[in-house]
C-alpha cells in the first residue's frame, strides 16, 4: 500500500513540475503562438493552469503528510541483514578452569 501511494505521489510531483513549467512568468501560459480563437483563449489557459497548479499542489502536500504519518505507523519485525558482516575468527577454546580449593567452612582440621 505504501509503495503504491509513493508511486502515485511521484506521478503527482512530476505533473506538478510539468504544469508549473508550462506556465509563463507573465501569467499567459500556453499562449506562445497559435490562433487566439483556438481551443483555449489566453485567459482560459491561464485560469486552467492556475487551477491545476493549486489542485496538484494541495494534493501533493496532503499526500506528503499522509505518507509521513503512514511511514511512522508502520511497524513490524525488523531484522538485521548480517550477510555483509565481517566473519570473525572462531573464539579460542577456553582453558580448563583451575581446581578450586575446598571451601573453608570454619572447621578446624583434625591433628594426627
Amino acid at each position: 500500500m505504501f509503495t503504491f501511494l509513493l508511486v502515485v505521489h511521484a506521478l503527482i510531483a512530476a505533473s506538478l513540475v510539468g504544469v508549473i513549467l508550462i506556465q509563463r512568468s507573465e501569467g499567459g501560459g500556453l499562449t506562445s503562438g497559435g490562433n487566439p480563437g483556438g481551443l483555449m483563449s489566453a485567459r482560459g489557459a491561464a485560469d486552467f493552469l492556475t487551477r491545476a497548479t493549486s489542485i496538484l499542489g494541495t494534493i501533493f502536500i496532503v499526500m506528503s503528510i499522509g505518507l509521513a504519518a503512514l511511514a511512522t505507523m508502520q511497524s513490524g519485525p525488523r531484522t538485521i541483514d548480517t550477510s555483509l558482516a565481517r566473519k570473525q575468527a572462531a573464539p579460542a577454546p577456553a582453558a580448563a578452569p583451575a581446581p578450586q580449593a575446598p571451601a573453608d567452612n570454619g572447621a578446624v582440621p583434625l591433628a594426627k
